[in-house]
């Protein structure tokens, strides 16, 4: 480890491993994080920290590794309740109520899976479960999981293929139990974390909740809003900045960075270095780590 250093240069702090529904492993994912050229990486697997450990041991000289995950949330003010995302920065892995949190998410995830696959099977449609759990190599298994089976089967020829509405975006597609987006926020905070709203204005992927949500979500603790994502319209995303400047939140841009599940490439968004150092300050959990 070296010491403490303001960052320069580029940051991504919004990408995916094996861990979760990424196709690098850990180890891969931060050394193609550094062949990217990027000063900063985040890894945020999906309601799983099994990836801190891998990643950190193959941790590049002069890359500087933020531990993090982004949580499965839903928002239960509407009918029905809105589905979204919260990325979570520096926590402490072993807080006792997190951590069972996202046990319970991650156990239906995998019912999930196992539900989806059998209505596909139910059709005629030859997928395995046990291939499918294989695939995932002990990661939280998603749907991009899914879709990689179709691909293999010849069904569809890409994972945004397999997420159209005649697969696992409608037909095959069913709902996920999630964590109430303001307990989610209390319990990142109360484990040292940092919580940043994930791409909030992405109407492309379906319904966004309201400004007023997201301001009361900054009364109980929200730090910032990803605004720069390849979801984001330009309109979207300056919309998500003028909100973030009016309550007084941090904004940040990355990737979401999947491997070969997306086109999106590392360091493809950038967070400003002022916003990073906002996120280290407030973190009580873990540290950010710098090898070298």
């Amino acid at each position: 480890m070296t010491p403490r250093t303001s960052p320069a240069g580029r940051i991504d702090l919004h990408t995916h491993s094996t861990a979760s529904d990424g196709t690098l492993s850990p180890a891969e994912l931060v050394r193609a994080a550094a062949d990217a050229g990027l000063d900063v990486v985040a890894i945020t697997d999906h309601d799983s920290t099994a990836g801190w450990a891998p990643a950190l041991d193959a941790l590049p000289t002069g890359l500087r590794l933020v531990r993090g995950a982004e949580l499965s949330c839903r928002w239960f003010g509407a009918e029905p309740a809105v589905p979204l995302h919260l990325l979570a920065y520096l926590f402490d892995p072993d807080a006792p109520e997190l951590v069972a949190e996202l046990t319970r998410v991650r156990a239906a995830r995998e019912e999930r899976g196992e539900r989806i696959v059998n209505l596909l099977r139910a059709d005629g449609i030859d997928v395995s479960w046990p291939e499918i759990l294989a695939g995932a190599a002990g990661g939280t298994v998603g749907r991009p999981h899914i879709a990689l089976a179709l691909i293999r089967a010849g069904l569809v020829t890409s994972t945004s293929e397999a997420f159209g509405p005649d697969w696992l975006g409608e037909r095959y597609r069913l709902p996920k139990e999630d964590i109430d987006v303001f307990r989610a926020v209390r319990l990142v905070r109360s484990a040292g974390g940092v919580p940043v709203f994930a791409h909030p204005r992405a109407t492309r992927r379906g319904r966004v909740v309201p400004d007023e949500l997201i301001a009361e979500l900054a009364a109980v603790g929200l730090a910032g809003l990803e605004a720069d994502h390849e979801d984001h319209s330009p309109a979207e995303r300056a919309h998500v900045r003028g909100l973030a400047a009016e309550l007084g939140l941090l904004v940040t841009g990355s990737s979401d960075f999947h491997g070969t599940h997306k086109t999106v490439r590392l360091g493809a968004f950038t967070t400003d270095p002022e916003a990073y150092e906002r996120i280290v300050a407030e973190a009580g959990g873990v540290t950010e780590v710098a090898s070298g």
